[in-house]
């Protein structure tokens, strides 16, 4: 009997034997040392350097210090029993001298620092899966046009190919990209994330230059890890018309499910890109910087896909008869990520909400890898981001109770259970995040981590949902 078979027959929650169970970082938001060990700017240092990008004008100068405190974070790791540690690599500590013409020097103090993480994760018995990018190109690229140039995807393969050539013997699964909707479209879009540009056509262009680098990339990480996995993490939206029986609120789903979803899936998955979302968008672009043999090189095979939710994508048509709902989740820029969507608002939902005023409904998460295992079936699926903002506070006995966090991570546990018991290979959990942390636009007023930091200390304190989670991993199971 499975442990799929014997949760159906017991009636228990519990997860398939040799189940992952992690936690995920991102380099810009925890590491710090900013200038140290060789690195130089990436387009972050500019963006929270620039008065009014950033709340309060926080910087990730030195987020949570965990490049001096990796050591004591990975102990942390081990005390709550994680069997799995994903974080990202800071491009800018390993290639500092890029330039779009040539990768330049690799520095070997950006290569001894990941490699002295990995090998002190594995001493504590915690496998290493590594993102290659999450968000922190190189101020250099962007200067000469960043994701909008085609030489961006092309160094970004070359740089992929010195971390696995350094690091692949010790780690086994190299995650290419981290959301590359966010980063096409909030970066070059919107402009609430960096780079902070507001182009359209540039955003489109970065979509596309976004998935060659990763078809680029997984080309170069087989050539120079043979034995490791290769994989790529979407935050899929689970979009849903708020009427759907009505004709117009289904289109509206269409176009978003078309922008956020399947300019990522079709490409990756199958080959190509869905013609719907090209003639949508035939205004702003016409597409002309996809080249023969890209979508080729783009749909090479990989291993397994993440999948990144957080919260349900509910949109309507915009009648224009009263002001437009935008509570999209993706703060207020002075444009909007939503290309050749001028009719679609996004409605304000009521019920539960997380700090970030994210809508809380975890069915979201079974229905998109179920989505994921119907369109590829045999791909192994990764939940490889999953948490909640909240107000947390130390409390005067010392602890953190976030009896919130910890309902909104059961909610979520369980949906991914209900995905797995329909059949599909979820092979692993990464709860967002270890440690509080510098959240981007929002600077250190958002809470996700299962740990407490105290930012001017840097002490963390271990929360009521991190007890939680490290029982869901001691038993391989929710607990009752």
């Amino acid at each position: 009997m499975t442990a799929t078979e014997a949760s159906t027959a017991t009636g228990a929650v519990r997860f398939p034997q040799g189940f992952l169970w992690g936690s995920a970082t991102a380099a810009y938001q925890i590491e710090g040392a900013a200038t140290e060990g060789g690195r130089t700017p990436s387009i972050w240092d500019t963006f929270s350097h620039t008065p009014g990008r950033v709340a309060r004008g926080d910087t990730g100068d030195v987020a949570v210090d965990h490049y001096h405190r990796f050591r004591d974070d990975v102990a942390l790791m081990a005390r709550l029993g994680l069997t799995s540690y994903r974080f990202s690599v800071s491009w800018p500590r390993i290639t500092p001298q890029v330039t779009p013409d040539a990768l330049g020097p690799v520095n070997p103090e950006g290569i001894a620092f990941y490699s002295d993480l990995v090998d002190e994760l594995l001493a504590h018995g915690i496998s290493p899966s590594i993102t290659l990018y999450h968000w922190d190109l190189p101020q250099a690229l962007e200067d000469a046009g960043g994701w909008a140039e085609r030489r961006t995807a092309e160094r970004f393969a070359e740089y992929a190919e010195v971390v696995a050539g350094a690091l692949g013997d010790r780690v086994p699964v190299f995650i290419t990209l981290n959301e590359p909707w966010c980063s096409a479209y909030l970066g070059y879009a919107s402009g609430v994330h960096a780079p902070g540009r507001t182009e359209p056509a540039a955003a489109l262009a970065a979509v596309h230059h976004l998935n060659l680098a990763h078809g680029l990339a997984t080309t170069a990480i087989r050539r120079a890890a043979p034995a490791a996995r290769v994989a790529l993490t979407l935050n899929l939206a689970w979009v849903r018309p708020e009427k759907p029986d009505e004709p117009l609120d289904v289109d509206a789903a269409r176009r978003v499910d078309g922008l956020q979803n399947r300019v990522f899936l079709d490409p990756v998955l199958h080959g190509r890109y869905p013609q719907d979302v090209l003639a949508d968008t035939a205004g702003v672009t016409d597409w002309s910087f996809v080249r023969d043999g890209d979508l080729d090189v783009i749909s090479a095979p990989i291993d397994a896909l993440g999948v990144n939710y957080y919260s349900p994508t509910p949109v309507r048509h915009w009648t224009r008869e009263r002001p437009k709902e935008n509570a999209d989740g993706h703060g207020d820029g002075a444009a909007t990520p939503w290309i050749a969507c001028e009719d679609v608002e996004f409605p304000i939902q009521h019920g539960p909400k997380t700090d970030m005023g994210w809508s809380i409904d975890p069915r979201g998460l079974t229905e998109l890898l179920l989505r994921v295992a119907r369109e590829s079936p045999g791909l192994d699926l990764l939940v490889t981001e999953n948490g909640a903002a909240f107000p947390d506070a130390v409390s005067p006995d010392g602890r953190v109770v976030d009896t919130d966090r910890i309902e909104y991570l059961r909610g979520h546990l369980a949906a991914v259970h209900a995905a797995i018991e329909a059949g599909a290979p979820v092979r692993g959990y990464y709860v967002w995040s270890l440690l509080d942390n510098f959240e981007w636009a929002w600077g250190y007023a958002k809470r996700f981590g299962i740990v407490h930091v105290d930012y001017a200390t840097q002490v963390r304190t271990i929360k009521e949902s991190a007890h939680f989670y490290a029982e869901v991993i001691r038993r391989n199971a929710l607990p009752e």
